[in-house]
């Protein structure tokens, strides 16, 4: 009786689109699925399908730096991004690559720009026209947002749940109310680093915004007491609050979210003495901080 020897299938002989692309490559890091280009020209074939309908990009996968041709190479067949990161690209990433990666992507929903400084406000404009499902947008040290881009942000991209503004310093109070009482969504916002926002700002974003949770004001030099009383009052979903150098927050207004259970990021007055104690002689009395 003749006896059937199994044959050894190849990994390529899988069905592409169906089993290769979004159940077995989507787990390898991108960086390894590049190398993956060199193996064959069949393989080259599966991976540029792959990047044509990867719908998550962070820049960070591949290496400390991003070359820039090898970005615009990735992405230049893509339109189902949801999801792009491009913080360690902040050496070379201009307008001029940016804008035709999201013109072609209308679903993305998350985008994260942290220290890119020479895009332009025009970047903005065609994140707000393009990107009508946008809910997370990350623009901290973009010191090139200013009150007319966030504007048509406000006005395309409703849905925003958490905006990272930290160190835009152009934009002032009415730029900042302008955004909440379009966003109402807001869950997370950071307006850190910023001497221009005060209390009209903090007080319409606690009034717009009841859903609410994290907000950074950490150096907002401008803000005072009576905004921090106005956050506690309208916002009860609040579950973080950081006020580290905003010399003019003081533990009278604070007291009220810190008993809720709010996270600050500035200690209680007493522990705080404590601490200071500690450094200088080295221990402290044993006092009851439950007083």
């Amino acid at each position: 009786m003749m006896s059937v020897t199994p044959t050894r299938g190849c990994l390529l002989d899988l069905p592409w689109e169906d089993i290769l692309v979004p159940h077995i490559l989507c787990h390898l890091p991108l960086q390894q699925l590049l190398s993956l280009q060199r193996v064959s020209k069949s393989f080259q074939s599966l991976i540029q399908l792959y990047l044509a309908n990867m719908r998550c990009f962070d820049s960070s996968q591949i290496g400390p730096a991003i070359p820039r041709a090898a970005f615009v190479n990735l992405l230049k067949d893509n339109e189902v991004l949801q999801q792009l990161a491009l913080q360690n690209c902040s050496d070379w990433l201009t307008d001029r690559e940016l804008l035709p990666v999201i013109g072609q992507n209308h679903h993305l929903h998350q985008i994260q720009l942290k220290g890119c400084a020479q895009l332009s406000r025009h970047a903005l404009v065609a994140i707000s026209l393009s990107c009508p499902n946008l809910r997370q947008l990350s623009l901290a040290h973009c010191e090139w947002v200013d009150s007319l881009s966030l504007r048509s942000l406000a006005d395309h991209c409703k849905a925003l749940e958490a905006v990272d503004l930290t160190a835009c310093r152009q934009l002032k109070d009415e730029a900042i109310c302008y955004l909440v009482q379009k966003c109402g969504r807001l869950k997370s916002l950071s307006l850190a680093v910023n001497a221009n926002v005060g209390d009209v700002a903090v007080e319409e974003t606690a009034k717009c915004c009841p859903e609410l949770e994290h907000l950074d004001l950490t150096g907002c030099l401008r803000v005072k007491n009576d905004s921090i009383r106005v956050l506690a009052e309208y916002c009860p979903k609040l579950r973080s609050l950081k006020v580290k150098h905003c010399h003019n927050v003081a533990e009278s207004s604070l007291s009220i979210l810190r008993s809720r259970g709010v996270e600050l990021d500035v200690e209680p007055p007493l522990q705080r003495a404590l601490v200071l104690l500690q450094d200088v002689v080295g221990f402290a009395p044993f006092i009851n901080l439950q007083i």
